[in-house]
């Protein structure tokens, strides 16, 4: 049988931040189905949110999508490709249906960029890459919406008003809950990518969360970060229930990943951590880089732990085959996608063969990032060994979990380089760098990244357009390029609980202030270069 897929992605959670690492967190589910699943003990993501969701979804590098270079701020106009096959659309061949919960942060600026446009049946969560938990807002602008296809085809969006003040990550398990059940007479296997909030700034949790670290963590905003774990703990469980409750964990696959390492630089007080890895969000380090893991699938997997080498491309080729029955199953129509980095590595996870990778390019970024590098870098993983070039981060040093925390400032503990060598199998936490000893190495793996760089694209990054101001929809965002009003209509329209159909789309040409940043970074002013064409030579 086809199986139902679930990929699960947490947002900033480092390694030491769940039970199953950290014995100080309480996330009981994760911890019951990573030992009741496979552990993904190297399983890569992307340093930051946007290239992590569009690497996993085209299953291909960021060089090759143009989403290398930071992530994709509020009003700012590009997206994930338009020309780029992602898994809903796979899927989708196979009889799947499609859904989407939770962080989409893959662009947003035209509708063709948004969840239903790209291969999803409905999506429920927010648009852009951050927003209050409660209130669902980013700089004033609401961005909470439930969107699906009519009974004549056309795209509904509805803006969710009516859940002010419901925490994010119960409306996104419980939405999930929703989703399972009315699956459960269904013969078609279904998709669900659920992308929580959790633990992505601002950090703030229900009062009855934070009761539970009353008695072992004594810092407040410590307790706070750790209680929204366990509210996302929470909701997990609750959707595996769902899944005994409908009949359906014998036949259903769960992924669990974040997107990146915790945040553990340009933040006033440090509560995440990937230790004993080092460095985190923003970092080619292992802290940025190597997410927390598993696959949970009862009726399908035995329980135990996986080596393999595994990269967030391999997620697109892996469902793939597992949609198609290994190749046994024929799509309904030819399925054309540009040359994916990733492979198919079920049989790897499932049959402990060899893994089909042996190398992955971790990024190659020509340009500084706010809170981030500040020169061009560049990182590769070949077996054992890892490069990077330039720097790799900051952040540099190795920040303790939770309750261990010395206070200070962990960032510069750490000596760096502008060539760092690594063997990784040996060296995990990238204690000792080793180029001077291996200069064959570190020439072998230079070659190798001169050689994906010729394959980069140009950066996709474009400045804050000041048409996407909110204040000039109601204050809510909506994909303003594709916004038009009739004339002498004025130049903001009362979007308040309305329902759009994509066929009555509103255009507004004479939009007036604008503003970017990132709640994760506020102090620092970003600018943004229109040039971006530009590859970089290591």
């Amino acid at each position: 049988r086809q199986p139902n897929i679930i990929y699960i992605l947490s947002d900033d959670l480092g390694h030491a931040d769940v039970g199953f690492t950290n014995g100080n967190v309480k996330t009981p589910n994760l911890n019951r189905m990573a030992a009741e699943g496979i552990l993904l003990t190297q399983n890569y993501v992307q340093q930051v949110c946007s290239p992590t969701r569009g690497a996993l979804m085209s299953g291909r590098y960021p060089i090759h999508t143009g989403l290398q270079h930071e992530v994709i701020y509020p009003g700012e106009p590009w997206g994930l490709p338009l020309d780029e096959t992602i898994i809903p659309q796979v899927l989708k061949e196979y009889a799947y249906s499609t859904h989407a919960v939770g962080k989409w942060h893959m662009g947003m600026h035209k509708w063709a960029f948004t969840p239903l446009y790209r291969g999803f049946d409905d999506f429920f969560g927010y648009y852009l890459g951050g927003e209050n938990y409660d209130t669902h807002k980013n700089k004033g602008g609401l961005d909470l919406r439930s969107d699906w296809f009519a009974d004549n085809g056309k795209v509904i969006d509805e803006l969710r008003w009516d859940l002010d003040g419901q925490y994010s990550a119960e409306l996104y398990s419980q939405h999930t809950v929703d989703l399972i059940s009315k699956h459960k007479d269904k013969e078609n296997p279904f998709f669900i990518y659920l992308a929580y909030q959790s633990v992505h700034a601002p950090h703030m949790v229900p009062q009855r969360y934070i009761d539970q670290y009353a008695s072992h963590i004594t810092d407040e905003k410590e307790k706070v970060f750790a209680a929204m774990t366990s509210s996302m703990d929470e909701g997990i469980g609750n959707i595996t229930r769902a899944l005994r409750a409908a009949g359906l964990d014998d036949n259903t696959i769960v992924v669990f990943s974040s997107d990146n390492g915790g945040n553990v630089n340009c933040v006033k007080q440090v509560t995440s951590s990937n230790y004993p890895y080092r460095g985190g969000k923003r970092a080619l380090y292992e802290g940025g880089v190597r997410s927390p893991s598993f696959i949970w699938a009862p009726g399908i997997l035995s329980p135990g732990k996986s080596d393999a080498l595994i990269h967030v491309t391999d997620w697109l080729p892996t469902f793939w085959s597992l949609a198609s029955l290994q190749g046994k199953l024929k799509p309904k129509n030819p399925i054309k996608t540009k040359e994916l980095d990733g492979y198919n590595q079920w049989l790897a996870i499932s049959e402990k063969l060899p893994s089909n990778r042996t190398e992955f390019l971790i990024n190659i970024d020509p340009k500084p990032v706010a809170c981030g590098h500040q020169v061009p870098h560049g990182g590769i993983r070949w077996k054992d060994w890892k490069l990077i070039i330039g720097a790799g981060g900051p952040p540099f040093g190795w920040y303790p979990a939770p309750t261990l925390n010395e206070k200070g400032d962990f960032c510069n503990k750490a000596n760096y380089s502008y060539i760092e060598l690594y063997n990784i199998r040996e060296d995990p936490s990238e204690t000792r760098n080793v180029s001077h000893k291996y200069p064959d190495i570190v020439h072998f793996l230079t070659a190798k990244l001169n050689a994906y760089n010729a394959t980069a694209v140009p950066l996709g990054n474009k400045p804050v357009d000041p048409a996407s101001n909110p204040k000039n929809f109601n204050n809510t965002w909506m994909p303003w390029m594709d916004m038009k009003v009739k004339d002498n209509e004025p130049s903001t329209y009362s979007l308040s609980r309305d329902i759009w159909l994509s066929g009555n789309q509103l255009t507004l040409n004479d939009l007036r202030e604008g503003n970017g940043g990132d709640d994760a970074c506020t102090d620092f002013a970003l600018e943004r270069d229109p040039d971006n064409g530009e590859h970089y030579n290591f």
